[in-house]
């Protein structure tokens, strides 16, 4: 596996990971408490992972 395959499956994670962010915060807007707590966790995990992006040489992320 080369390092341009990863970096596409790191996308496709982190793209996984923004969803996921999106609809827990949607969950935590109405009140869930847990929902608020997952979406900060994923939230590091989603940076995370843009971190290996760019350090494997993808293309940057506006923050």
């Amino acid at each position: 596996m080369s390092i341009p395959e990863i970096v596409t499956q790191l996308v496709g994670i982190e793209e996984r990971l923004r969803d996921l962010a999106y609809d827990r915060l949607r969950e935590a807007a109405v009140g869930d408490a847990e929902a608020a707590a997952d979406e900060k966790r994923i939230l590091a995990a989603r940076r995370a992972v843009e971190k290996a992006i760019r350090s494997l040489g993808g293309a940057p992320f506006d923050e």
